[in-house]
């Protein structure tokens, strides 16, 4: 694997869990109350989003053994230029449902 693009499946890694420590054992009215958490976590998705981007375009098959990459670069997308619509369930769903198997994903490649 290139160096570069271990370094970007880093970068995704610790946004990913940058974003589970933010949110701990928060529940979803907490999250939807506390602005700062929101904005930190909102933050991380862009920079998981930009990474995998990259690592997209550097090497196409290491993005591809990531469950739905598409998706997780046009949800960066979505929270960049749609910051105004952009939904706290949404977000909540994949912080609970989705960035477990991101985590899952980028750990198995960086392990072999």
């Amino acid at each position: 694997m290139q160096r570069d693009v271990e370094k970007h499946l880093i970068d995704i890694l610790v946004a990913a869990r940058d974003v589970q420590q933010f949110v701990g054992t928060m529940s979803f009215e907490a999250y939807h109350a506390d602005r700062l958490v929101k904005s930190a976590v909102e933050r991380k998705f862009e920079i998981i989003g930009e990474a995998l981007n990259r690592v997209a375009r550097m090497s196409p098959e290491t993005a591809a053994a990531i469950r739905e990459f598409e998706k997780i670069i046009a949800f960066r997308n979505f929270v960049i230029h749609k910051y105004d619509v952009v939904s706290d369930p949404l977000v909540w769903d994949v912080i609970e449902n989705k960035l477990p198997l991101l985590i899952e994903d980028v750990e198995r490649l960086q392990s072999g």
